[in-house]
């Protein structure tokens, strides 16, 4: 049409321009419309089981709402909740202490294994496939069967630790695993780690799988020795991998409840109990829901900051 015009001695007029680009808006505007239909089930049922109950926790966090005591229950408490987690004999501080070295000790372990396991994982070996799959099996099962199961292989009676420390004629034969603090831990750190590790080490063996294999040929031809190779290509090339594993399992160990619940039911006394443990027993103990959604605040304050004090930190040495 613009050749016949300019055959024509004649230019295309702004009628002729205005249908297409108004043509073309109104079909933009009908898939940005469609497109926002489609994805508003998706963001009404995240907000009705995330947004709703958050905010209703936060609202709960300010008030007292303890069902038991008419009284009181809906009132506004202000801060009361969360003096209650500092003041003299709270379990509340010592809980965030088990937290706390519970997501250290169990992340450290478990990322060194998993490590070592998505190093050995990735070198090329007969059988490798089938190797791959068997370390993998216990992230597959699920929290509550592997906790039960290592409860009771660390039953001092009938369990396999013990049998296994007798016959090799180990100390430890005849402990009572899950009736002493320091075992208790000892019994805790074992099962998160059997179960969690293989999650470390799916995610660095991916890391591991998409650094160059020019980079180590290299490195060899130079003459750098393999521990040399770890410590300046595997390492820093593996940086993101190891930053969504960091990420992953130390708000996953920080919120940890299951295995405490199953295996040592926060005992003895309190000596295991954690923050997830202490809120738990909050809103379906005592029915304290101010209290629970106090602790379940701080809860996510933390995670968030955990979240973003790994993400600084990694992109501070990128």
């Amino acid at each position: 049409m613009a050749a016949v015009d300019e055959a024509q001695g004649t230019t295309p007029g702004p009628d002729t321009e205005r249908v297409p680009r108004r043509r073309r808006g109104t079909l933009q505007h009908q898939d940005r419309r469609l497109g926002y239909g489609l994805i508003a089930p998706a963001i009404v049922l995240l907000l009705a089981i995330t947004a709703y109950p958050l905010i209703y926790n936060i609202w709960n966090s300010f008030h007292y709402a303890v069902p038991a005591i008419p009284f009181i229950n809906g009132k506004l408490a202000g801060l009361a909740n969360f003096r209650r987690m500092f003041a003299t004999g709270s379990i509340f501080m010592p809980a965030l202490l088990h937290t706390v070295v519970f997501t250290v000790v169990s992340v450290v372990i478990e990322v060194v294994i998993g490590l070592v396991l998505a190093l050995a994982l990735n070198k090329p070996f007969r059988g490798r496939g089938l190797v791959r799959a068997a370390v993998f099996i216990p992230w597959a099962v699920p929290t509550v069967v592997s906790a039960e199961v290592w409860k009771e292989m660390f039953d001092p009676q009938q369990g396999f630790v013990d049998y296994a420390l007798k016959l090799l004629h180990l100390p430890g034969a005849t402990t009572t695993w899950l009736a002493n603090t320091d075992t208790s831990w000892v019994a805790l750190f074992v099962a998160d780690a059997w179960k969690n590790t293989p999650f470390v080490a799916i995610i660095l063996i991916g890391g591991l799988q998409v650094i160059p294999a020019e980079i180590y040929e290299a490195a060899k031809i130079d003459g750098a020795s393999p521990w040399r190779q770890f410590r300046r290509l595997t390492l820093p090339l593996l940086k993101p991998a190891l930053m969504v594993a960091l990420i992953f399992r130390t708000l996953s160990a920080f919120l940890v409840f299951d295995v405490v619940y199953i295996m040592s039911n926060g005992g003895p006394g309190t000596s295991t109990e954690t923050l997830a443990y202490l809120d738990f027993n909050a809103f379906h103990v005592d029915n304290d829901y101010g209290y629970g959604g106090a602790i379940s605040l701080v809860l996510i304050v933390l995670c968030l900051l955990i979240a973003g004090a790994y993400t600084r930190i990694f992109r501070e040495k990128a």
